[in-house]
């Protein structure tokens, strides 16, 4: 067609940057739209996996933001629907399923005269799609994006929704080609088989290898088999804040290449952690990590904080990717990596999980949306404000089956800190399959420690 498209950069209110694209033919009368994301990419990928129950047409109208990137899944049709069948939309689950009747519907008259036996496959096939769009019967609707910037809208938000669960997680090396970031280490000219312990202080020094090798082989090798003093001399000097080291990275924002700067050190009462700072001079973008250090503990630990007073609000607070926080006087449940691992404040976890609230499912405010949400919103806000004036009590729980996140206690002892309760548990066997332990295999490491030992 020789059309017109018109685009338009906008910014939704509390949602992202994006980019309106509208296509028209004078000639044809051909119309369609597509949405773009036109921010940065999420740190992390995110899968969402909505349950939709037979005869209940108010799931199937929930919104869905799919991004290009974006791969939608029906795993009792074993059906999937790629990133380039369907570019950016914004459109609900049922227009989701409809929208890929529509195309397959599209050209089956061109296959009923080449391959009979497909076509008809296909219309069977489109029986039981239109039966799922239609609620007639029970089904899984998987929206994974590699990018972040997908979305599924939960009607119980700030709540935790029983029907829908989101998982966050890091991007392969192919995803990030895709996405265009820099998807594999560049090669550094010399012997390949280097010593991979053998790291320089600074980025222009460091060796490229592939990743993960470090930890998986050579790591436990060195460890296991090296000179004890050696080792503790090298551990040592991360623990002074002032020696800080170098990594080369990639930028969040804009995929240049950057450099992270990270040093060890221990916090009292907590565990020895690791405090990462990346800056971009290309854009300005900078972010800040800390990831916990050491051996994965035994247990998982559940931290509960009365806060009650302005001290209380000062309190430091580090919550890690494992971490699932929880308000009850808000009926706020965020799961394991929503914001990631952050280091704040009490007072400033509950207002970044808010503002990423209110990002994500901010676009339902608008003068679309019914009445009953705003009032929600309305009276979310309210007993929010209520709660950081401390106008009454309220309960921080942070759960986190790696131990790894922290509430500072308000006295010298941890034990007289009467506000601050920490409780330790057994992980579940889901736990411990969420985060990759049933699968660990140190066997290789321990019989290195087993023949050191013995020599």
């Amino acid at each position: 067609c020789q059309g017109t498209t018109r685009i338009l950069l906008t910014l939704i209110p509390h949602f992202r940057e994006v980019v309106l694209m509208a296509f028209e033919c004078p000639h044809c009368s051909e119309r369609n739209n597509e949405v773009q994301f036109a921010g940065q990419l999420q740190p992390k990928g995110c899968c969402y996996t909505l349950k939709v129950p037979k005869g209940q047409p108010e799931i199937l109208n929930r919104q869905v933001v799919k991004s290009d990137s974006a791969t939608i899944k029906i795993p009792e049709l074993d059906f999937e629907i790629p990133p380039e069948a369907q570019r950016g939309t914004l459109s609900t689950v049922e227009g989701s399923i409809m929208r890929a009747v529509s195309e397959l519907q599209a050209l089956q008259d061109e296959r009923k005269k080449v391959d009979p036996e497909k076509a008809e496959a296909i219309e069977q096939f489109l029986v039981k799609l239109r039966s799922l769009g239609s609620g007639e019967a029970d089904f899984t609707f998987i929206l994974d994006d590699a990018s972040g910037n997908s979305f599924i809208e939960n009607p119980n938000a700030p709540s935790s929704d029983p029907l829908l669960s989101l998982r966050f997680y890091e991007r392969t090396y192919e995803q990030q080609a895709a996405l265009g970031f820099l998807a594999e280490p560049t090669k550094e000219s010399g012997d390949s088989s280097q010593d991979a312990s053998t790291v320089e202080g600074n980025s222009g020094g460091l060796q490229r290898i592939p990743h993960g090798s470090v930890g998986a082989v050579a790591g436990r090798r060195a460890i296991a088999q090296g000179n004890s003093d050696e080792i503790t001399a090298a551990l040592y000097r991360y623990s002074a804040p002032e020696e800080v080291d170098t990594l080369p990275s990639t930028c969040a924002a804009c995929a240049t290449e950057c450099v992270t700067r990270f040093f060890s050190t221990k916090i009292p009462y907590f565990r020895e952690v690791i405090v990462m700072a990346t800056s971009c001079d290309a854009c300005g973008y900078r972010n800040s990590e800390l990831k916990p250090g050491g051996e994965i503990p035994a247990k998982g630990k559940k931290t509960t904080l009365i806060v009650r007073n302005v001290k209380d609000l000062s309190r430091d607070v580090i919550k890690s990717d494992s971490a699932a926080v929880s308000v009850p006087e808000l009926e706020l449940e965020l799961s394991s990596g929503t914001l990631g691992g952050i280091v704040t404040t009490v007072e400033g976890l509950i207002v970044k999980i808010c503002e990423a609230l209110e990002r994500v499912h901010g676009f339902q405010l608008g003068d679309s949306t019914y009445e009953w949400k705003k009032k929600k919103w309305d009276g979310f806000t309210e007993r929010l404000a209520k709660l950081l004036n401390l106008e009454e009590p309220w309960t921080l729980i942070l759960d986190d089956a790696l131990a790894a996140s922290f509430i500072a206690p308000a006295t010298d002892s941890l034990e007289d800190d009467k506000q601050l309760t920490i409780e330790e548990y057994e992980r579940s066997w889901e736990q411990n399959e969420e985060l990759g332990l049933n699968d660990m295999d140190t066997s290789s490491a321990d019989m290195a420690y087993n023949t050191t030992s013995t020599s």
